[in-house]
């Protein structure tokens, strides 16, 4: 995390600003320029076990200091720099509370493969999405069938998430096997996550 405040010396929480005298840093920006991660943000732990209070306190404390309707009477340079610190500050929010979006972003973080490179599926998953989708084409909203199979997919969810979570705790050295067997139930749990977004759809529509 970048320390001290190139103003007042005083230790940074987060890299967009200095809780002691407000002043907003300047964070490197650009191709190849070294960029704070999501976790130093916010000042958590690169971690895959976050706590969500924290989380959002940490998100509602840095806001107050970077928000740009606090730079409104400000020079140019200064509100543009709150704009983008907070649209800085909203993403890496949005990525660390996402399970999901979490987890792929440590596996690319730690030398992993990405979605495309073991983006194949074993064929027995296959066929078992296949059946996802009869039974979301074949029954109504509402209908037993159809909430027995949004069960059954949050079960499925919980129980990917479950291991993606235990794989990367603590987390594995870069460039780990491990990172590639979690990219590969990252992308169980996308097509797990498709089927249930429509079967909760139907659901929220009938």
């Amino acid at each position: 995390m970048a320390s001290p405040c190139s103003e007042c010396r005083a230790k940074l929480e987060t890299p967009l600003a200095c809780g002691d005298c407000g002043v907003l840093m300047e964070v490197p920006n650009g191709p190849g320029a070294a960029q704070p991660t999501p976790f130093e943000l916010l000042a958590l732990e690169t971690a895959m076990a976050i706590d969500p209070e924290m989380a959002k306190k940490r998100l509602r404390r840095y806001t107050r200091l970077v928000h740009p309707d606090f730079y409104a009477m400000a020079g140019d340079e200064q509100r543009a720099r709150a704009e983008a610190h907070n649209a800085r500050l909203n993403a890496a929010y949005d990525l660390v509370i996402d399970d999901m979006a979490r987890a792929d972003w440590l596996v690319l973080h730690l030398g992993g493969p990405t979605e495309k490179e073991l983006g194949a599926m074993p064929q027995s998953f296959l066929m078992e999405v296949m059946e996802w989708n009869e039974i979301l084409e074949e029954n109504a909203p509402g209908s037993q069938c159809l909430a027995n199979l949004t069960e059954e997919l949050r079960q499925h969810r919980d129980g990917l998430m479950g291991s993606v979570t235990a794989a990367l705790t603590p987390l594995p050295e870069a460039g780990a096997p491990v990172l590639q067997d979690v990219r590969k139930l990252l992308n169980a749990l996308r097509y797990v996550d498709r089927a249930l977004a429509r079967a909760t759809g139907a659901a929220a529509a009938h």
